[in-house]
């Protein structure tokens, strides 16, 4: 592939996963913190990672980060949710990436797509403890052990829940895409199961 193609399509697959960070596109998981929401802006990242390798992958998730924060802005939404994300799908990928850029096969994805799904909860968990409530309390009035149900606790334990649900969507989504495309004389992924 040459250079001008591979630009091509890595600036493609960000805009696509741009698109896919629009509010349309994005539903909540669990009903009492419909606040955390899924969307799908990782498909084309992985895309990306298939197609090309990881810096390529991160290359399409600052791109898209940074449209993201420049066309559809939601104030300090986005300046706190941002990056949580940006570490989530990066967490993700670097597993997924360690586990299958040898070989893609579905053993081994299902072990990766376990173990990214673990280390993306345990990251996420860590960082709406430190990071998201205290900074949600002071910059947008959200304290979340008066405002939740259940309070700080409770909050955790949907935090918990939604991640592994969300890798889990993840993981499916994926799969399904990668064996639609891999046939294809469009998409070559480097690592394919002979």
């Amino acid at each position: 592939m040459t250079n001008t193609r591979k630009l091509t399509m890595i600036a493609l697959l960000s805009a696509i996963s741009f698109v896919l960070s629009f509010q349309i596109f994005q539903f909540p998981l669990i009903p009492t913190a419909s606040f955390l929401k899924i969307d799908f802006t990782i498909l084309p990242i992985l895309i990306g990672l298939f197609m090309f390798g990881l810096s390529s992958a991160f290359t399409i998730l600052i791109i898209r980060s940074i449209l993201w924060l420049l066309l559809d802005n939601q104030g300090v939404n986005t300046w706190i949710g941002l990056p949580m994300n940006f570490v989530a799908v990066a967490v993700f990928v670097v597993i997924l990436w360690i586990f299958l850029r040898k070989k893609f096969s579905l053993k081994n994805y299902i072990l990766a797509a376990v173990v990214g799904t673990l280390a993306l909860t345990a990251v996420m968990l860590l960082l709406n403890y430190v990071y998201a409530i205290p900074l949600y309390s002071k910059f947008a009035n959200f304290d979340i052990a008066t405002m939740f149900p259940g309070g700080v606790n409770a909050y955790l334990v949907a935090v918990i829940l939604f991640n592994l649900i969300e890798g889990a969507i993840y993981a499916v989504s994926f799969v399904i895409l990668y064996w639609a495309l891999r046939g294809s004389k469009v998409v070559k992924f480097i690592n394919a199961e002979k």
